[in-house]
């Protein structure tokens, strides 16, 4: 770039020879040499150019692979609470369209900033060095482009905003859409959603519009002051033509460097665009970066765990809530111990589940694993002591066999990922799959049924093999056969592990050691399925619901 700003400058400079030697005093060594001179010249343009412009793309791609691993290396370590307060559209939008602008930054902006301010420094040299009289003329037109710059740039910066943030409103969008495009057809919502979808692409194209008419009007102003200037200094030379007369290679010269002015300028004024986009990208794109990620404090790690849990005094309220989740939990699970937690939907029992493997972070009370605070311990060492099956079933578009002996489990053995399957009650289903377990099963194992999605999700948490198991409705999506099947796999996974099973089936849970009633974040009930039976109060309350259509001695029985 800087060989290509230089040569700038030599384009005029080779015009006065040109005509001073050659046309005028008919030079022979003038005329033999000048074309060569010229070829020369594009010559080394043409490879500076090439070489200038594929060197900062090479580097500007990198940028962008370094950012996204960056915020993908950041992403993968955000708490829970990050992706319970941000939409995915947005958060996908700053991967894919504001990394990009940063592109057009680091290159666009940064070519232009040195070639072209480097040419502007050459071109204006020559300028002084035929005319300083004249060069300071041109140069009055500085300030003017200037002020018009400014006024610009914060135009520019507001708009480029709007357009980053409609641009996630399209994803957000389009992922609910295709997230829900079974509700949206069964209700028929698709007028609802198009109507949606194209009030945000609207906002999205006034905003760009809008940035583009403030981006597009800087290159006409500047055409504007230059060609004003161009006719003064016109002006001014044939005026003065008499008595200060310039030779006449030295007037077309000049006049060549005042044009070729123009093209740097007016993209030095484009520059703004570039640069305003990609300050508004790495607004977003760093505020991504420095987002706050789990807190990694703890170093101890659970060498034989037993299985031993400790709730001290937990309370738990979700960022932006009025009401505590969990209010003064104290409970103890000994080893081996199965214990399981039934209430009412929004009483607490998946917020308590997720404390345990520091999903989120405690404020008030404390946990304990094996009698160690867990946030003394080391979140890879305390996770990797915990299996966890939850009712939301995550898979991915991979093969059976990978997506149970999945991440630390990677190394698990076709014998060890064939026990946990058939202990899952999976190896029915498995069998029928064209490929078996080398199948894929789709985004989030779209090609498989709720029941069958479960029992791999199950197949994974059991191949883990550790000694704290907890199940979160791990049975909700299980038809009748299933279920009885999963729970004798689960009675027999259970012996010799401390298990917290979280139930709306309260069938399921009858055979627990130990049942703890949540009501609105409280303990408000515990002992065994007998025991609460008897005191025929919330538990009570709740399997009757359950069972109403059943004749009242079985309910007893």
């Amino acid at each position: 770039m800087v060989v290509l700003a230089i040569t700038d400058p030599a384009i005029p400079a080779l015009m006065q020879p040109l005509l001073n030697g050659a046309f005028i005093e008919k030079d022979p060594a003038t005329i033999a040499i000048m074309p060569f001179l010229f070829i020369a010249l594009f010559l080394v343009r043409g490879i500076a150019s090439y070489v200038g412009s594929t060197s900062l793309d090479w580097v500007a791609h990198k940028v962008i692979m370094d950012l996204r691993l960056a915020m993908f290396d950041r992403f993968i370590d955000y708490p829970a609470s990050f992706f319970d307060d941000n939409r995915s559209g947005n958060f996908m939008s700053r991967f894919t369209y504001d990394v990009t602008q940063i592109k057009e930054a680091s290159t666009n902006a940064i070519t232009t900033l040195i070639r072209d301010s480097l040419s502007v420094i050459g071109l204006l040299a020559w300028m002084f060095y035929i005319d300083w009289v004249l060069a300071l003329i041109c140069m009055l037109g500085a300030p003017v482009i200037g002020i018009l710059i400014t006024i610009i740039r914060r135009r520019l910066r507001k708009m480029s905003s709007k357009v980053q943030d409609t641009m996630g409103d399209i994803h957000h969008v389009l992922a609910e859409c295709f997230d829900a495009h079974k509700i949206i057809k069964l209700h028929d919502g698709k007028d609802i959603e198009k109507e949606r979808f194209h009030n945000t692409v609207n906002s999205h194209r006034k905003f760009s519009m809008k940035f583009i008419m403030a981006a597009t009007a800087t290159s006409p102003m500047v055409q504007i002051i230059t060609a004003v200037i161009l006719a003064c200094i016109i002006y001014i030379t044939t005026q003065q033509a008499s008595a200060n007369p310039l030779l006449v290679g030295d007037f077309v010269s000049f006049f060549a460097a005042v044009a070729m002015l123009l093209g740097p300028l007016k993209r030095l004024a484009g520059l703004n665009e570039h640069i305003q986009k990609g300050l508004a990208a790495c607004e977003s794109v760093f505020a991504l970066l420095d987002t706050e990620i789990e807190t990694q404090s703890g170093i101890k790690e659970l060498q034989s765990p037993a299985g031993k849990i400790s709730f001290q005094s937990v309370t738990y309220r979700y960022p932006g809530t009025e009401s505590d989740a969990l209010d003064s939990i104290s409970f103890d699970i000994k080893p081996g111990e199965t214990v399981a937690l039934v209430g009412e939907s929004g009483s607490g029992k998946t917020t308590l589940a997720n404390l345990i493997p520091r999903f989120y972070e405690l404020k008030s009370g404390s946990i304990y694993y094996d009698d160690i605070n867990i946030k003394e311990l080391s979140l890879t060492n305390l996770r990797k002591n915990i299996a966890y099956v939850s009712q939301d079933v995550i898979l991915f578009n991979d093969s059976v066999k990978n997506n149970i002996a999945y991440g630390d489990l990677k190394d698990a053995s076709d014998q060890e990922i064939w026990a946990a399957a058939e202990s899952a009650c999976a190896t029915e289903f498995i069998n029928q799959l064209p490929d078996k377990m080398n199948t894929i099963i789709g985004e989030d194992g779209t090609r498989l049924s709720g029941g069958q999605r479960q029992r791999l999700a199950i197949a994974r948490a059991l191949l883990k093999d550790t000694r704290l198991l907890i199940l979160d409705e791990a049975t909700s999506s299980l038809d009748t056969r299933s279920e009885k099947h999963i729970q004798s796999a689960l009675e027999n996974v259970k012996k010799g592990r401390t298990s917290l099973i979280i139930a709306h089936r309260l069938s399921t849970i009858e055979n627990a050691d130990h049942i703890i009633v949540l009501d609105k974040g409280r303990i408000v009930e515990q002992g065994s399925h007998k025991e609460l039976l008897n005191l025929q109060n919330n538990y009570a309350r709740l399997y009757q619901v359950q069972f109403c259509e059943q004749d009242p001695s079985d309910i007893e029985n």
